[in-house]
């Protein structure tokens, strides 16, 4: 039977499998790096599937799906397993079992797919020139993520993988369509922690103290300017502060404030000489007032880039499937993903699956207590990185 035909015979079953395992996985979720359960959950469905795997870093697990023999060459596939410190708020009832955890940004639904895409690339292995590598990648949500030990392991080598496929969901874009970006499609990331050290004291003697929390004021609307007067206007940056922490009163100025942000942008090269700037002005500014400072950098996701060939035959078929207005060319996206770790290494594409339906009110966003996926998405979503992964193959 001809691959691409195969999945029209299998919807109903392989869709109603699918559902199943991300409502179990939703209920079950756990932080990155503590996915014990999750692992062994995918484990024995790839068990039942008759599909070997092998685990890689301490909760990861890489599924290997062997083709005709024909060439050695593999495609990998990938999806992330872990959760977030969430209480979810949804009253449906496969919610979260795991107080204060929850698949509030689409693992469950990553993970389901891919097994989705797992069996039905298992049934027809017998016609594929080549392997499917299934990630399926521990902790992308918590720095130094998942990827980068599946990538050093040396494990997508031996399989010579070729290309990497990912995907994401997003309620911003409608229930059944697909966007694209090529080229830098995601943004590095890096957090910084500032403590602000000076000399503590009454509110109304001032003249005896060292403000602390007017050096961070100052500091604040400083460090912007690396963004609005040292960054190239043409290169996306944001620098965002989300945590001050000024434990005093209304009368008394403390010793330390302590500050936490975010910096990211989509040019390797401007990212490293924007933290240099970064670090010397909080150094500067800080110095300038009589204080000291403990900076702390930590240097999080690179930048993710789509490769453009593999993009457009991606999109491409979108449109061959769904239409022209369901294949979307969408904008960088300013989040980060470690994905961005196989993107450095290989031939790689991250694509966007729309699942917002404003009918259902599944309208939530990524990270908040009430998302949602319209799991009618499947039907779409599951054929897809069935049809690319075949389509990819046979073209290595």
């Amino acid at each position: 039977m001809n691959p691409i035909e195969y999945i029209q015979k299998q919807d109903k079953h392989i869709l109603e499998k699918v559902v199943q395992w991300r409502r179990h996985l939703h209920q079950h979720p756990e932080l990155s790096f503590e996915e014990k359960e999750t692992t062994k959950y995918i484990a024995s469905v790839l068990d039942g599937m008759g599909i070997p795997y092998e685990q890689v870093s301490p909760t990861g697990l890489i599924g290997i799906i062997h083709g005709n023999g024909s060439s050695e060459k593999s495609i990998a596939l990938r999806a992330d397993i872990d959760a977030l410190p969430i209480t979810e708020e949804n009253q449906h009832g496969y919610a979260s079992l795991n107080k204060g955890v929850m698949h509030a940004c689409g693992h469950d639904f990553h993970s389901s797919n891919l097994l989705g895409v797992a069996y039905l690339l298992n049934e027809i292995k017998h016609t594929l020139n080549g392997n499917v590598v299934l990630i399926f990648q521990a902790a992308e949500e918590r720095i130094p993520g998942g990827a980068s030990a599946i990538v050093e392991s040396g494990i997508l080598d031996r399989y010579q993988v070729q290309k990497v496929i990912g995907q994401h969901v997003s309620p911003q874009l409608p229930l059944g369509t697909f966007g694209f970006k090529s080229g830098y499609a995601m943004a590095s990331s890096d957090e910084i922690y500032i403590d602000i050290m000076g000399r503590g004291g009454h509110g109304a003697q001032p003249q005896l103290n060292i403000d602390p929390v007017i050096i961070s004021a100052q500091l604040l609307v400083g460090l912007q300017q690396v963004v609005s007067r040292y960054a190239d206007p043409r290169i996306p940056s944001v620098l965002s502060f989300g945590k001050v922490i000024a434990d005093g009163a209304a009368n008394v100025i403390p010793t330390t404030v302590h500050l936490a942000g975010t910096f990211r942008t989509t040019d390797e090269q401007w990212r490293a000489s924007a933290l240099a700037k970064i670090e010397n002005l909080i150094v500067q500014t800080v110095d300038a007032y009589g204080a000291s400072a403990k900076i702390e950098i930590k240097r999080g996701y690179p930048t993710l880039y789509n490769n453009p060939s593999l993009t457009a035959e991606m999109q491409q078929l979108a449109t061959n499937l769904y239409g022209a207005e369901n294949s979307l060319s969408v904008p960088t996206w300013m989040a980060s993903e470690d994905f961005a770790y196989y993107a450095q290494k290989y031939p790689a594409l991250f694509y966007f699956v729309g699942t917002r339906n404003e009918e259902k009110g599944i309208v939530s966003e990524l990270h908040t207590p009430t998302f949602d996926i319209d799991e009618t998405i499947y039907e779409r979503s599951v054929e897809f990185m069935f049809k690319g992964a075949v389509s990819v193959l046979q073209g290595l």
